[in-house]
């Protein structure tokens, strides 16, 4: 093909359809892009990991880790090393600096590019833009290409194809494509390599359509789709559950002369074991052997006995076990193991234990995963004697549990309310040489919350601690959670502190927590000095705390407290939720200080606005029975017209005629009339009635209203 193509066919042929913004913000959540065989890397070879290690690159290494305490003496040594660093030196310094933040990486490169007597190779450039497109830093990597493009230095499909990764990374799908535009412009000409990327960036944006399309296209322009093109779009059919069109793919790949490797069978296979679609897969194997002239294999038979048994499917994964056997492949203890794993994670212990004898008669020693799997599935159907007799069997075949072992039998007797067993077990570690982990201690922790022992639960907190573990803020906020229940914040709150002390992560939905109990208790002095703790601690509250607190204010009738706080939290630019509208609303209805609520609710309207808050006002009032005030208020719900309103217009019209205030109810019907709203006919007819009965003189008047709209005949 022409190193330069005229601009118009490139745009027509590759450039696809407009893409809607869902799409295009759809890859952002995308997850990983581009397999090892879409991308060609900059290869990791002996020569580069030499330099990695060489003493000019671990000083310069150093330097930049001490960038936050800079000096002048620093910039100049290094400066200095920047001199003399080969340009294999200073790819190997941005890969390093990349294993932990490439934002670092990047601004090392910007910093060392500005630096006299000093220019970047191109396999420098390379390089970052390598880097970058394992990140969301689009933005740092289209500086780099430009930079490329104005210095007039080399640049390939392989170049534009890591911007390009970048830009889907980020989530910006049109950008991605225009990259597309941008190399047709510099006088790139297509290859396989762009083309593959673009295919995979539209699947993983979710464009599967588009992609098959782009595939299409490729041929136009003289790019014949390989077997790493096909394989994406198979891919992405089965990730679309259009299993069917993949498989037909498979057929097109042969009739295009592209003959199917394993990876385009392992793809579809998978997909067909995840739904224990067995009879398709051995179709499949038959045409691997005839069609494409590949022979199933011991990797093969490994794929789908470990597909199988992740999903569930033991008894089809046992079943290709044994056939891979029959053909004289050797299974591992990994392949064994996943099998046993998918049978106790079923419940069927019996099968489970037979393939362990088994293991141990063909002289395929059963591994720690092995019996773990064993001993947590049988503690997870409340055998614990079962478990511990498999534990004693470990032994005895010279395999010592592990940890995960031990965390099984653990989590197993806290299930069975053995909690204090547990904790014996947890504490005479050291005798049978094992050591606990965090997630050992938070087992036994939860076991004594969910058995109400609260102050054991403690005790395994504060020894969690003491050999250096902590417990997250979600165990931490559980454990309050639950002391609060049993009204005793003021144990919650020394509880947190004490954590806190101790270095634990301590966020401000703990403090709500506490607060929250403090309140339900009635100690709204403790919960409004907590608050205060938590501006002295840089951690903002948040609406859910301030609500909370509202709340509780208003339930004593401390409305003027109430209000302040409420007025303190939007001046902090914090936005109030529905949750917050409705607690306001309804304290301030139960107190009856209407007034008060209109002014705070316009305070809050200014910040956040809700159509429906004056209906929750009308109809909170209503259901409390103040249907005066929730009259007056009628006309704020009127401006708008909308069938919320009408519902809550006929929420105040039966307020009204249950106590039997007729003429009112008729007032709020006419007006509806008068907003072009229509009430409900056979309230409307309830109220005629009663109307009729006082001998009101408006007696008939909202009937003639349905009349003249020909209503009242339609409903008839």
């Amino acid at each position: 093909m022409a190193g330069h193509l005229s601009k118009k066919p490139f745009l027509i042929l590759l450039q696809p359809r407009r893409l809607s913004t869902t799409a295009a913000s759809s890859s952002a959540a995308a997850g990983e892009l581009a397999p090892a065989c879409v991308v060609k890397e900059i290869p990791h070879d002996d020569d580069l990991a030499e330099e990695s290690r060489s003493r000019l690159v671990r000083d310069t290494c150093k330097l930049l880790e001490l960038r936050g305490s800079w000096t002048p003496k620093l910039e100049a040594q290094l400066r200095h090393l920047l001199r003399v660093l080969s340009p294999p030196q200073v790819r190997a310094v941005l890969r390093a600096q990349a294993q932990t933040d490439a934002r670092a990486a990047f601004e090392f490169f910007r910093w060392a590019d500005r630096q006299w007597r000093y220019r970047h190779a191109p396999e420098v450039f390379d390089e970052m833009l390598s880097l970058l497109s394992h990140t969301r830093l689009h933005d740092p990597a289209r500086r780099v290409m430009r930079l490329m493009i104005r210095r007039r230095m080399r640049r390939g499909t392989q170049q534009f194809a890591h911007l390009m990764l970048s830009y889907s990374r980020a989530g910006k799908l049109r950008s991605a494509m225009r990259v597309l535009q941008l190399m047709q412009k510099d006088g790139c000409a297509p290859d396989i390599s762009i083309c593959n990327v673009t295919v995979n960036v539209l699947i993983f944006a979710g464009r599967i359509d588009k992609a098959i399309e782009f595939a299409e296209r490729m041929r136009r322009v003289g790019v014949e789709p390989d077997v790493v093109t096909y394989n994406c779009l198979i891919k992405g059919l089965c990730s679309v559950w259009r299993v069917v069109e993949a498989l037909e793919m498979i057929g097109v790949m042969l009739q295009n002369g592209c003959p199917p490797d394993k990876i385009t069978y392992y793809t579809a296979m998978g997909f067909l074991c995840k739904e224990k679609r067995v009879a398709e897969v051995r179709g499949l194997l038959g045409r691997m052997r005839s069609d494409a002239g590949l022979f199933p294999d011991q990797v093969t038979y490994n794929m789908l006995i470990h597909v199988l048994a992740k999903h569930g499917h033991a008894d089809e994964a046992l079943e290709f076990l044994r056939e891979s056997e029959g053909k004289r492949f050797r299974v591992d203890e990994v392949g064994y193991s996943a099998v046993v794993h998918s049978f106790c994670v079923n419940g069927r212990m019996a099968e489970a234990k037979e393939i362990v004898s088994e293991m141990i008669s063909k002289e395929c020693h059963p591994d720690v995963v092995t019996y773990s799997a064993v001993v947590d599935g049988f503690c997870r159907i409340g055998e614990i004697d079962q478990a511990r007799k498999m534990m004693k069997h470990m032994y005895k075949n010279g395999c010592k549990p592990n940890i995960v072992t031990h965390t099984a039998l653990l989590n197993g007797l806290c299930k069975a309310g053995k909690t204090s067993e547990a904790w014996e077990l947890l504490n005479n570690s050291g005798e049978e040489w094992w050591t606990p982990s965090d997630i050992t201690y938070s087992v036994v922790m939860h076991g004594f919350r969910r058995e109400g022992k609260l102050k054991e639960s403690c005790d395994v907190v504060a020894q969690m601690l003491q050999k250096g573990f902590f417990p997250t803020t979600v165990e931490i906020n559980l454990l309050i959670h639950a002391l609060c229940k049993e009204g005793k914040p003021g144990e919650a709150k020394d509880f947190m502190e004490q954590c806190q002390s101790k270095g634990c992560t301590i966020n401000v939905i703990n403090f709500t927590t506490v607060i929250h109990g403090f309140s339900r208790q009635g100690d709204l002095e403790s919960a409004l000095s907590l608050l205060d703790d938590l501006y002295l601690s840089n951690r903002h509250p948040d609406v859910v705390t301030y609500t909370v607190v509202v709340n509780a204010l208003g339930k004593k009738g401390r409305l003027k407290e109430a209000t302040e706080l409420v007025k303190k939290m939007l001046n902090r630019g914090i936005v109030p939720t529905l949750v917050t509208y409705r607690t306001v609303i309804h304290r301030y209805c139960e107190k009856g200080t209407v007034e008060e609520l209109l002014d705070l609710l316009d305070k809050m309207l200014a910040r956040q606005e809700l159509k429906s808050v004056y209906n929750q006002v009308i109809e909170k009032l209503c259901a409390l029975g103040k249907i005066n005030e929730a009259y007056s208020l009628l006309s704020k719900v009127l401006r708008t017209a909308s069938q919320r309103d009408a519902q809550t217009c006929h929420i105040l019209m039966e307020s009204f005629l249950n106590r039997g205030l007729a003429v009112q109810s008729n007032n709020v019907a006419c007006q509806m009339f008068q907003r072009n709203l229509i009430p409900d006919i056979k309230l409307c007819q309830k109220v005629d009635n009663q109307l009729t009965l006082e001998k009101q003189q408006t007696s008939g008047k909202l009937i003639v209203k349905f009349l003249e709209r020909g209503l009242l005949k339609q409903e008839k």
